[in-house]
């Protein structure tokens, strides 16, 4: 692993980290994730560190409550990267087997806990089994990606840093991407459901 690679891994890993739903766990980490942070080029994610450690956990107002707002509530902040470029249509169900079958290649079986797309997932893998299949599965979904830093960024989010950090570890934006991405914002995902049934995510990921 070279050390680009490197850095962008540990910058994935601690992002992913990050962008879990936060626990008291997650927050008793902080000093150790803040440590590691400074060792890396962006300066992205001191203000998500900051926010986590001192903002309650629970309560109104509260990280807890505050997470759930902001991407479980917010169809442009949905952490799932497939969903940007299918929504709910069936076409989704094949890029999910993409990302299955990025995992399994790399000797991960997948769980039918979570969908293998979840931003927290892809991250992890890149940062601990497979760094160049997971950034290439970030690229490939890059525009729903900036839709996500943008929407966090518009809404003034403290999460922001952490889609900011990942973004800093990718090639800069094309001009066929910079249109993707406006025309995703312009028009939203497709909104056939069809139901989609759990792909799952890594079972090695801790969820």
């Amino acid at each position: 692993m070279t050390r680009d690679d490197h850095t962008r891994a540990l910058t994935h890993r601690v992002a992913a980290l990050l962008l879990e739903y936060p626990t008291a766990e997650l927050v008793a980490q902080v000093p150790d994730l803040r440590a590691v942070a400074s060792g890396l080029p962006t300066r992205a994610l001191d203000p998500l560190l900051d926010h986590l450690a001192r903002t309650p956990l629970d309560g109104p107002g509260g990280l807890a409550a505050e997470y759930v707002e902001t991407f479980d509530l917010r169809r442009k902040a949905c952490p799932y990267l497939t969903y940007y470029a299918y929504g709910d249509t069936r076409e989704r169900g094949m890029a999910l087997l993409g990302f299955k079958r990025a995992f399994r290649a790399a000797g991960l079986e997948v769980s039918p806990d979570e969908l293998p797309d979840h931003l927290c997932v892809v991250l992890e893998f890149s940062a601990t089994a497979d760094v160049e299949a997971g950034t290439r599965l970030l690229l490939e979904h890059r525009a729903g990606l900036e839709l996500l830093r943008l929407a966090l960024v518009d809404h003034g989010s403290p999460w922001a840093g952490a889609l900011t950090a990942v973004c800093s570890t990718l090639p800069p934006l094309g001009g066929d991407e910079r249109e993707a991405v406006a025309r995703l914002a312009a028009e939203g995902p497709p909104g056939e459901s069809v139901g989609l049934e759990p792909y799952g995510a890594m079972a090695a990921v801790p969820r």
